[in-house]
């Protein structure tokens, strides 16, 4: 009896080892009929794919080609004197040759390029700061409710409505020195004129002043979205708790537009960072080389020298795009620490 008994366990043991084998097998083999990751993915979603294919062959021919070929140009020596380029009926080959890393160890040890640099990293917080600080005190203000809030939020809409170039000729008249309508005033008050596109203080403060001019809607519209998204209830609990308008806030408005904020830092931050317009059209650069940024003077390289340095201008734009992205690597470590998903 107890060898029957174990012989019956032994072969229940054995199909039991059996059907796991058999199990594998099948899987193995279910596993191998079955397409890849890549495949399943396309077969799934292939509309979505569809979709979106011709966005990125667009990307890819606007931005993804232009970025490869200034990386190259970078490695190179070209210049207006060494490109291909047609003469009449004649066709003049490039002789430009490549260079390795030469351009950006001339333009590193430049002292253009610092002061370059620390101009623009001093436009840049400026114009932020002031930005999201003026943004989010408007927003707060249009949050509430009175007689004629709508007509207000279209007044305050209406400079980013006004194409940029508009806004900036407009600008550039009201600054001037003579006929321009700012010290038109001051001198109906009995104040001397102020060279505010002349002086490199008041240039300085001028450029400052339009491109917070222009970046205000955006960022209080922004930010307006986001604190028509915070639940009033915290408030009215918070009110019955006694706390005062700034501990409101501090604990309830802030924390609310964290995700927001973050947002439109970082974007506002790269805008402002690359804002050509405003510069090269209000001041040109000037007066003197007073108000260049990196992306003025990658403009200057390519455009105005003699001869022109497409190598040089393109290894500015190559370093200003490495700016940026260890900049946003860093913005994205930090929000990570706090917490936060970006």
């Amino acid at each position: 009896m107890a060898a029957h008994t174990s012989q019956s366990v032994a072969k229940a043991a054995g199909d039991g080892v059996g059907d796991d084998a058999a199990a594998r097998g099948r899987s193995r083999r279910t596993d191998s009929r079955n397409p890849g990751g890549l495949r399943r993915a396309l077969a799934t979603h292939w509309y979505a794919w569809a979709m979106i294919a011709p966005v990125v062959l667009v990307l890819g021919v606007i931005i993804g080609w232009p970025l490869v070929r200034g990386i190259y140009l970078s490695l190179t020596d070209a210049n207006e004197r060494n490109v291909s380029r047609t003469i009449g009926a004649r066709h003049i080959q490039a002789t430009y040759e490549f260079v390795g890393l030469d351009n950006y160890a001339a333009v590193l040890s430049d002292p253009v390029f610092l002061q370059r640099l620390v101009w623009t990293v001093v436009w840049t917080v400026a114009c932020v700061s002031i930005t999201f600080t003026l943004g989010l005190v408007l927003a707060n203000m249009l949050n509430r409710t009175f007689r004629g809030r709508a007509a207000y939020r279209m007044a305050l809409i209406l400079p980013w409505a006004v194409p940029g170039f508009v806004s900036v000729f407009a600008w550039r008249f009201l600054f001037n020195r003579d006929s321009g309508i700012l010290n038109k005033i001051l001198d109906g008050g009995g104040i001397a004129a102020v060279p505010w596109l002349d002086d490199p203080t008041w240039a300085k403060f001028s450029v400052v002043a339009v491109n917070v001019w222009l970046g205000v809607p955006f960022m209080m519209v922004a930010l307006l979205g986001g604190l028509q998204s915070i639940p009033g209830e915290l408030y009215e609990a918070a009110e019955m708790d006694g706390a005062s308008a700034w501990q409101r806030f501090r604990h309830i408005t802030l924390p609310g537009l964290r995700a927001v904020s973050m947002t439109v830092i970082l974007l506002s931050t790269i805008w402002t960072f690359n804002m050509f317009p405003v510069i090269f059209l209000l001041t040109r650069g000037g007066p003197g080389d007073s108000t260049e940024i990196l992306v003025t003077q990658a403009f200057r390289e390519a455009f105005v020298a003699s001869p022109r340095d497409f190598a040089g201008s393109a290894t500015w734009g190559v370093l200003i795009l490495a700016l940026l992205m260890i900049f946003a690597l860093v913005y994205r470590r930090s929000l990570r620490k706090q917490g936060e998903v970006w």
